[in-house]
């Protein structure tokens, strides 16, 4: 069953730009619009004051009994890496995720699930300025630090600053569907998903030069034209580039290849017409560039680990 509680543990001189990504995501409430509402707490080893790492004060309301009745714990940033967290948030949050609750670490709330065990053997990321860092001190965690979070099932982890935001689109989407998902990023003025193998760090994000400007029209142009024949010397045809050279003015503007783009687009929009389309899977397929109905589930089983019509039966009912 999708999270409905969600608590957040809040160490003192945490990052206030974390923490209110996850209190706008999951405190704010859009439930008249038919959005699903969540139970929204903040957890400290002691209720009170905090002081965030830009020198506001926020009030926590809540201890650490609140975090093991969470159905998601978040973990917001810990940027003192000579202090280790107090055992009672340690096991406080072990708790949780023996109680079933999803656990995110965003940015370098990493730190903390590295404390608690809960990432040893699994793969996980943090900010790219003390990834390297981090993988030190904790090596049986497999630090990734160019990508923007890691799922790893009931434990997932984000890169820092906005990546926050990626991160929790993301679990809206795993657990509500891509139209919850995208309807939560429109009020945010956000694109509603960003792939985590995707950079954190890219270098040309805004167009620079006449030839940018050209490679952001023909993203466009793909994404409102996903059913047709996309190859890369047809999209470097249109932006007046030689296949190479759009290849790699792509990935530097991206962070991805442009295959690996398309993919991920097709089977986003195929999971919104899934979702509010009463469309046959077949022509969902063809309306999204895979062609066949065989094609389009061989890619959702792979990314998504079902079916299409097991992903419909899941979520087609999200927004009702």
């Amino acid at each position: 069953m999708a999270f409905r509680s969600v608590a957040v543990y809040v160490p003192d001189g945490t990052g206030a730009l974390g923490l209110g990504i996850i209190s706008e995501l999951f405190g704010y409430d859009r439930t008249s619009r038919g959005l699903p509402g969540f139970d929204f707490a903040t957890c400290a080893d002691r209720p009170g004051p905090l002081r965030t790492d830009t020198g506001l004060t926020v009030h926590v309301d809540h201890g650490l009994d609140r975090l093991a009745e969470a159905d998601l714990v978040f973990v917001t940033s810990w940027f003192d890496l000579e202090r280790w967290p107090s055992e009672e948030a340690l096991a406080a949050i072990r708790k949780a995720y023996d109680n079933g609750a999803i656990v995110a670490g965003h940015c370098m709330g990493a730190f903390v699930l590295a404390c608690t065990g809960l990432l040893d053997g699994r793969r996980a990321t943090a900010h790219w300025r003390w990834a390297d860092q981090l993988a030190k001190l904790f090596p049986a965690v497999k630090f990734e630090p160019d990508v923007l979070y890691v799922d790893e099932g009931q434990v997932l982890t984000s890169a820092g600053a906005t990546a926050g935001f990626d991160l929790g689109l993301y679990l809206l989407r795993r657990e509500f569907g891509a139209s919850v998902a995208t309807a939560i990023a429109r009020d945010l003025v956000m694109p509603p998903h960003r792939d985590g193998g995707q950079a954190q760090y890219v270098a040309a994000p805004v167009p620079e030069d006449y030839d940018d400007e050209r490679l952001s029209e023909v993203i466009s142009w793909a994404r409102a034209n996903l059913d047709q024949r996309l190859s890369v010397e047809r999209l470097a045809a249109r932006a007046l580039m030689s296949p190479r050279s759009f290849a790699r003015r792509f990935k530097a503007a991206t962070g991805t290849t442009p295959h690996a783009w398309l993919v991920t687009q097709r089977l986003h929009r195929a999971e919104e017409l899934l979702e509010t389309a009463d469309l046959t899977v077949e022509e969902v397929a063809r309306r999204v560039g895979f062609g066949t109905a065989a094609a389009l589930r061989e890619q959702f089983v792979r990314r998504r680990g079902v079916p299409p019509r097991d992903y419909r039966r899941a979520f087609s009912a999200a927004l009702h």
